[in-house]
């Protein structure tokens, strides 16, 4: 069970309350809710995941606002939550000012790197899990046309795009790949409606696949996909059931595993530097009932080979945040 904990404004209580242990875990979730069918439902599937297995109970919360981050983990460290799990980039900057204040809570950021001897910073080969299903897109597309939209524009989404064009231009080097971002603020992940609308445009520039790596704004694309009857992916949790038959597969980002990975540890959680790539099944592509009818056995065998030669070191996909370029890919 949770413990659910609203900011809805500066006088909000965070006490943990029925029955909350003083090490019980907390998380707190990135903008756009807990419920985005993305990023931040893989962090709750994550949390849930621990809870169902251990019959603990975890504090949360859902901020309304950026202003509200520092708030929000200074009060879980005053309460005893132990350990913090941020779901999300922009949690950092907070906790890089807050983690030394609390130096026996453990943290857990999951898509930046903290330097404190607290926190675990778990970052993920996005790029890898991108190239697999751009593998997928260029093969499944009857137009030799692709596409990708982006939530903010950011170094970390740069770097879904960039492995998406590589993927592929890999099976097809005469692809077209057109990406473009829904915003430059933290809105532009909870905007369906921009994400319909940009998706549409590029189905009007010859788009038959689709690939959103936005949050909730991925929901419009997704959507608008399978009312033009194009296929599209989904990104972070398996979104295949959104729209079976029309979602070609998910880029999964195990999210939840970092969660419940850190939760399971507690206190004892290990800090540092930590990579979840296709090697140690951190990212992948989902495959499922809902999606198998229309991923051809050439689609799979391609894809699976070359996630084995990824991680076997054989295949390396170009990071765009090593240098902020992308061979595959002008934006």
């Amino acid at each position: 069970m949770t413990l659910t904990q609203k900011f809805l404004g500066a006088s909000a209580a965070l006490a943990l309350t029925a029955g909350g242990a003083a090490a019980d875990p907390a998380i707190l979730f990135d903008l756009g809710g807990k419920f985005d069918k993305s990023f931040n439902e893989s962090a709750y599937n994550g949390a849930e995941r621990w809870a169902e297995e251990t019959g603990g109970s975890y504090a949360e919360v859902e901020i309304q606002s950026d202003a509200q981050r520092e708030q929000a983990i200074r009060r879980f460290a005053e309460s005893g939550a132990n350990p913090i799990v941020m779901a999300g980039f922009a949690w950092a900057s907070s906790l890089a000012d807050v983690a030394a204040d609390y130096p026996d809570t453990k943290f857990a950021i999951i898509d930046m790197v903290v330097d404190a001897p607290n926190v675990r910073s778990v970052v993920f080969n996005e790029h890898e899990g991108s190239y697999l299903v751009g593998m997928m897109a260029a093969m499944a597309s009857e137009t030799n046309t692709v596409s990708f939209v982006g939530g903010m524009d950011i170094p970390l989404i740069r770097k879904f795009a960039c492995g998406y064009a590589q993927g592929a231009k890999a099976v097809n080097p005469d692809v077209t790949v057109i990406a473009n971002m829904t915003g430059t603020t933290p809105a532009a992940w909870n905007d369906p409606v921009k994400g319909s609308e940009l998706t549409k445009a590029q189905i009007s520039q010859g788009s038959d696949v689709v690939f959103a790596a936005a949050g909730g704004t991925g929901v419009g694309v997704l959507q608008t996909a399978a009312d033009e009857d194009i296929l599209s992916i989904g990104v972070d949790a398996n979104q295949n059931y959104l729209h079976p038959g029309q979602v070609l597969t998910s880029m999964l980002k195990r999210v939840d595993n970092a969660v419940y990975e850190a939760m399971i540890a507690g206190e004892e959680l290990e800090t540092g530097f930590n990579v979840m790539s296709v090697g140690n099944r951190g990212v992948g592509f989902a495959m499922d009932a809902n999606n198998e009818p229309i991923v051809s056995y050439e689609m799979l065998s391609a894809t699976y080979a070359a996630a084995a030669e990824m991680a076997a070191g054989t295949l390396e996909v170009h990071d765009y945040s090593s240098d902020e370029a992308c061979p595959a890919l002008d934006f």
